[in-house]
């Protein structure tokens, strides 16, 4: 359907879909601890049954236009996604969130997949705020966000319980009006 390059590195953005069942499922075993650590993402996808229906869930959110799921490709290997959820439209608000297994981390390849993602939020679907939520122990996600321009609204105490723990969870946001100016500033460094 597309294939966005995300520099020269062979990284893309493609969608993920129910057709991709058993790629994901090796992506997902061969980072499956790696991946699961904070978040449950495609725990349930132990076999390719379990592996389409999470890749279902997504499109059938993506028809119903409230979230989607878009695949990173490296070299011609799935190695993680980005994905939207909670997306309203009505509202203006988006959350975003993202997964990678190791091969795949250290790339910036979620930085340079985000930038592309809320591009499209905010000029193509007009959304006004988009927020990233992570538990507060998962540093490599919150330095995305940070890395994005994201601000740290704040912190919502034990408020998930995973693996036997209650973890606080953070939540970050950035507004449009933010957004297009950090992207600003960026494109006058480069020029």
């Amino acid at each position: 359907m597309y294939a966005i390059s995300l520099g020269d590195d062979g990284a893309e953005l493609r969608p993920l879909e129910p057709w991709h069942a058993e790629e994901f499922l090796t992506h997902l075993d061969r980072g499956r601890e790696f991946i699961n650590e904070y978040i449950p993402f495609g725990a349930q996808a132990a076999d390719v049954a379990g592996a389409r229906e999470v890749l279902q869930r997504y499109a059938d959110m993506r028809a119903a236009d409230t979230g989607s799921l878009h695949g990173l490709w490296l070299e011609g290997k799935l190695v993680g996604g980005v994905l939207f959820l909670n997306f309203d439209a009505e509202n203006a608000t988006c959350e975003v969130g993202c997964w990678l297994e190791p091969a795949g981390t250290g790339r910036g390849l979620v930085t340079r997949a985000m930038r592309v993602l809320i591009d499209f939020a905010v000029e193509q679907r007009g959304i006004h705020r988009v927020e990233w939520i992570a538990s507060a122990g998962n540093t490599n996600s919150l330095n995305v966000a940070r890395r994005l321009g994201f601000t740290r609204d704040g912190v919502r105490r034990e408020a998930y319980p995973y693996r036997g723990v209650r973890h606080d969870l953070e939540v970050w946001s950035v507004l449009a009006q933010e957004w297009r100016a950090a992207r600003a500033r960026a494109a006058h460094r480069e020029s």
